[in-house]
Parts: structure tokens; sequence; C-alpha cells
């Protein structure tokens, strides 16, 4: 048993802000609201005297704000959860005899996405595991309770410490979280021995990094039987953790659509101060839709894309990341693109261009920045190791006719 928890978890936390690890500061209580299966969220007097908003439905006043939604925390709340994965590992290696949305808040532990953690105490922060992260000698035992996960079998207590279930949000891939020079680095791993997945990340990354977008950094790690990627978490900053949004929480705390342009104004309106960055910030995103529509990365949802809070409460977008060809060839993005809906097709997204702050001219420049990027992937994944009959593979989609046009049309 975890020394920090007890069971059952109570029906009321205690949410605390971890901007400086080091001095936690508690922001309000969180409770079961059992009608709508979800959790709701009480600033504390302190927080609501010198604290910040969490999220655009969550205004400083003394209330119960309730989740939105069945299965949600409320606002900012629901950020701290950890992803599919990670509730996979909490039922396989915690085996709470409750599996509430608070539960699943408790049991993400200390090593949670973003800057908020969650204690049984309002006097003191003692998250669910305080253990030392595994290092990168120690991948090969990661892979091996990773294994055990996804096949369902049990971990022993020895062993438990390797894997962290809320180093993320929004992702059911097999994953794991280490330490490479200090630094913390989520890892992830293919669902089948020998799969190319994680190697077709870092080469759709990397790709997208020449077409001008910002990725979070990623290298390839070798195991014992296979590749992983290492992805650098970018919702930390030295010793200092970010407090983040995904765009599923600010578009709906906004009370906006989930789309990209919806997205673009949130940045426009909730963006820095200076208004180049908030230009340049708008042009990355509509690069980003771009970019998705072209590779054939149509599991580009909403909890994919994640805005960061500045000291100055401004919004700025998040390193790219889960960026890789799905290979399903739906012909619709996950969230809404232009005037045509979701449908995969450049011009739509050109239809909404002056949603980024670019008339048609300079979307089109864009657009044919990345579509002559696109058109190395080839070259440029065979250069990072992905197997000729794999490439072959991806090509029936990323190379079909109706992508293929659209990037020679430019």
């Amino acid at each position: 048993m975890n020394s920090a928890s007890s069971y059952p978890v109570p029906d009321t936390l205690f949410l605390w802000y971890l901007g400086d690890p080091k001095l936690p500061v508690l922001v309000g209580e969180i409770k079961l609201v059992v009608s709508l299966r979800g959790v709701s969220l009480r600033y504390a007097p302190g927080w609501l005297q010198s604290g910040f908003p969490l999220s655009e439905d969550l205004p400083l006043i003394d209330i119960e704000h309730m989740p939105r939604e069945k299965e949600t925390a409320a606002g900012a709340v629901d950020d701290a959860r950890p992803d599919r994965w990670g509730e996979r590992v909490i039922r396989l290696i915690e085996w709470p005899p409750r599996l509430s949305l608070l539960e699943m808040l408790f049991f993400a532990g200390d090593n949670r996405f973003g800057a908020l953690g969650v204690s049984q105490s309002r006097d003191v922060y003692v998250p669910n595991k305080t253990e030392a992260l595994p290092k990168l000698a120690d991948v090969n035992a990661v892979h091996d309770v990773v294994r055990k996960v996804i096949a369902g079998e049990s971990v022993s207590e020895k062993f438990r410490r390797l894997i962290a279930p809320g180093a993320t949000m929004g992702g059911a891939r097999p994953k794991a979280l280490i330490e490479i020079d200090d630094v913390q680095w989520v890892l992830k791993f293919a669902e089948e021995r020998g799969s190319p997945d994680p190697l077709i990340e870092h080469a759709s990354m990397t790709l997208a990094a020449l077409a001008g977008i910002t990725v979070a950094e990623t290298k390839p790690i070798k195991l014992g039987h296979g590749m992983a990627v290492a992805i650098k978490r970018f919702d930390r900053a030295g010793n200092r953790r970010l407090h983040t949004l995904s765009a599923n929480v600010a578009l709906k705390s906004a009370g906006s659509s989930l789309s990209y342009p919806a997205l673009a104004q949130l940045l426009r309106r909730r963006g820095d101060s200076d208004g180049s960055i908030n230009q340049q910030q708008m042009r990355e995103l509509f690069r980003r839709l771009i970019f998705n529509i072209l590779i054939d990365n149509t599991d580009d949802h909403e909890k994919n894309h994640v805005l960061l809070l500045t000291d100055s409460q401004h919004y700025l977008l998040s390193p790219a990341f889960d960026i890789l060809p799905t290979g399903h060839a739906l012909g619709y993005q996950a969230m809404d693109v232009g005037k045509e809906g979701a449908l995969s097709d450049v011009e739509n997204a050109l239809s909404m261009s002056s949603s980024y702050g670019l008339n048609r001219h300079e979307a089109i420049a864009e657009a044919k920045r990345v579509s002559g990027i696109v058109d190395q992937w080839q070259s440029h994944f065979a250069k990072n190791n992905i197997d000729k009959n794999t490439i072959a593979m991806l090509a029936n989609q990323i190379d079909r006719p109706h992508l293929l046009e659209q990037r020679s049309s430019f």
C-alpha cells in the first residue's frame, strides 16, 4: 500500500497549485458529485484573495463550481486527471475499491501533467506517490512493467515505482515517465513488440519542425526488444511546473466551438499583449493544421492541443506533440477545420484564414511552405530508420490521390 494513501479515498479532497513545488499553495477543495459522476471545485479563501482563475469558467468567486458535463471535473481540474493509459495503470496497480473520477484525480499522483496536485489534506500537500522516477538505465525494466499492464498481469510492489499514471493528457498509448540527465521525459512504447510506431512519431515530429512548427523534443530510445521514443516534458521549466489547459477545457470554458479557427481566436483574445507574438502563434496554429491534414494525422483532437498559462495570465501554444500519420484515411480531422466542418482539405482550411489573422495570399504561402516539407516525408522517414515496408504502407494513406493533389496544387 502507498504510504501517502488510505482506503477508501474520501469524497472531499484538496487541490494544490505547484508552480514552485517547494512552496505548494492550497487552491481549494474538490468534491465528488455523485449525480454527475464528476468533481466540483470550491476555492479556498486564500486562493480567492491572491490566486488566479484556473480557467475562464472558474472565476474567483466563493461558490461550488460544478462540472459542465457528466463524468468530468470542473473546468481546468479536468485536465489534472490521468489520460486513458493512466487510468488503465491505476485500475491494475492501485486497485481502488471505487473507480470514480475523484479516485482517478488522486491516484494520478505528483508527476501528473501541469501544475496542479491533489492531496487528502488541506493543511499540507501529500500526493499519492513520491518515489523517485526511473532513469534511462531502467528503460528495459520499465518496458517489462508496461507489457504487464498491456497484458493485464499483476505488477509486484517492487516494480510499481517504475510507472507513473498521470504524465500526459488525452492519450491511450503505453507510456511511462523517466529522468534523463535530471530532466523528465515521457517514454512511449509500441502496442506490440517490434511495432515501428514510436519511430514514426519521432520522424513525424522532426519533419514538422522543418515546416516551422515548434515541437516537443523527441529522441529514439533503444530497448532490449524494439524501440521507444522519449518526449521531453514541456509542462516543466527547470524546477517550476507550468499551468496548462487543453484546448478541450479552454474552448469549452470560453463557450467556443471545438475548432481550429476558434482556438486561433482564443489565442488572439487571451494571447500575449504583444500583437506580434499573437500573430506568430496564430500563424503557427495554421501551419499545424495544414501539416496534420497533409500528413494524414486525423487524431488531432482537442486534448492534443495544449495552452500554457504565462505569469501574466496570457495563453501560449505549447510545443506540438502526438503528431504522426494515423493511417486511417478518414478524410476528416478530429476538430473542425473551416466552412466545410472537419473535412480534411487545405481549401477548407483556407476558407477561414482570416481567423488566423491571415489574408488568402498569406495563408496560401504558409500552406505552400508546409506542403513542400511534407513532400519530403518518405526520404525524411527513411533517414530516421523507418523501414521500406512501413513507408510503403504509410504511403497508401499519405500519398493517396486526395492528399497528393492538394500538395501538388501549390
